[in-house]
C-alpha cells in the first residue's frame, strides 16, 4: 500500500522557517497504532492525517466547499488541536486536490475548523478562542523555565508572562525539571517588532519546543487582546526557526493568517 506524504512549512516567512508538518491523505482510516508509528517515523512536531469520510457525529458539512475528517499526531500522542498542521493540510488540499476552491473545512476533535485562501495566497485559519484563568505562577514550572514572571494563566496550556522580549528569547528551559502539565506552557511577553512574542514548550507530549504553534495562539490572542484593548495583533514565535502570524479576535473565534511553503512530496510504502 502506498500513501502520499507532503511536508509543508506553516507560518513560514522564508525557506526553512515556520513549523514543518507532515500531511498524509488517506483513502480510509488506518489503525491508530499505525498512524502513531507513521508520526513517530516522520519525526515532526505534527503529522496531519485526513480522509474524505466524515464520522457520523460530524453532521452535515458546513457548506458547499470541500470537507474532510482530520486528525493530528505528535511523535508521541494524538492531540486535540493543532493549528499549523491544519494550515498545512488545507494548503495541500487547495493546491493539489481542489484548486477551484478557496475554502476547506475539517471535522476534528475540536469541532469544525475552517481555512481560507486569500487573493495573496496566504491562508487564514479559524480556531475556537480558548479561555484562560489567572493564577499564581507555579514555582516548579517557573524554576524549570528559569524566568521571572509578571503574570500567569491556565487553560488548555499554562501561560507564563514575562516583562520583555529578550527574556522570552533567552530562556533556556530545563525539560527534566518540568512538572506534569495538561499539555504545554506558553512563555510570552510584549514584542518589539510585533505586538507580542512567545515560545511554546510541551515535553510531556513529545514536543520539547514547538517552532510555531497555532493552537497556543488560540489561547494567547484572547489574553493579549483583552490586556491591550485590541482585536487585531501581530505575533512572532521566537523558536530557532521562528514564524510570524497576524491574528484577529472575532466573537468566540481566533483567526490566524500566515503563509505556507511546500518542502517535499513523497510516497510512503506500507505493508499490505
Amino acid at each position: 500500500m502506498e500513501v502520499l506524504l507532503h511536508q509543508i512549512d506553516a507560518f513560514a516567512d522564508a525557506p526553512f522557517s515556520g513549523n514543518p508538518a507532515a500531511v498524509m491523505p488517506l483513502p480510509t482510516w488506518l489503525p491508530d497504532a499505525l498512524l502513531q508509528q507513521l508520526a513517530e517515523e516522520n519525526n515532526l512536531a505534527e503529522t496531519a492525517f485526513y480522509t474524505s469520510e466524515l464520522p457520523p457525529d460530524a453532521g452535515a458539512p458546513p457548506g458547499e466547499w470541500p470537507a474532510f475528517h482530520l486528525r493530528w499526531f505528535t511523535p508521541a500522542v494524538e492531540v486535540d488541536m493543532c493549528g499549523h498542521a491544519t494550515l498545512a493540510a488545507a494548503t495541500q488540499i487547495i493546491e493539489d486536490v481542489h484548486p477551484e476552491h478557496d475554502r476547506v473545512s475539517f471535522y476534528t476533535r475540536s469541532g469544525w475548523l475552517h481555512v481560507d485562501r486569500t487573493v495573496d495566497d496566504e491562508y487564514v485559519l479559524d480556531l475556537p478562542a480558548l479561555a484562560s484563568v489567572q493564577v499564581e505562577p507555579d514555582p516548579a514550572l517557573v524554576a524549570a523555565l528559569g524566568v521571572n514572571p509578571v503574570g500567569a494563566h491556565t487553560g488548555q496550556d499554562e501561560v507564563i508572562v514575562v516583562a520583555t522580549e529578550s527574556e522570552v528569547r533567552d530562556a533556556t528551559p530545563d525539560f527534566g525539571a518540568f512538572p506534569v502539565l495538561r499539555r504545554g506552557v506558553i512563555l510570552t511577553a510584549p514584542g518589539t517588532a510585533t505586538d507580542i512574542v512567545s515560545r511554546f514548550f510541551a515535553p510531556g507530549i513529545g514536543l520539547p519546543e514547538d517552532p510555531v504553534t497555532g493552537s497556543a495562539h488560540a489561547q494567547l490572542i484572547p489574553l493579549w487582546c483583552r490586556d491591550l484593548g485590541r482585536t487585531t495583533l501581530s505575533a512572532r514565535q521566537l523558536s530557532r526557526r521562528g514564524g510570524t502570524l497576524r491574528a484577529e479576535l472575532t466573537d468566540d473565534r481566533v483567526l490566524l493568517l500566515g503563509r505556507c511553503r511546500r518542502y517535499l512530496d513523497g510516497v510512503v510504502t506500507l505493508p499490505d
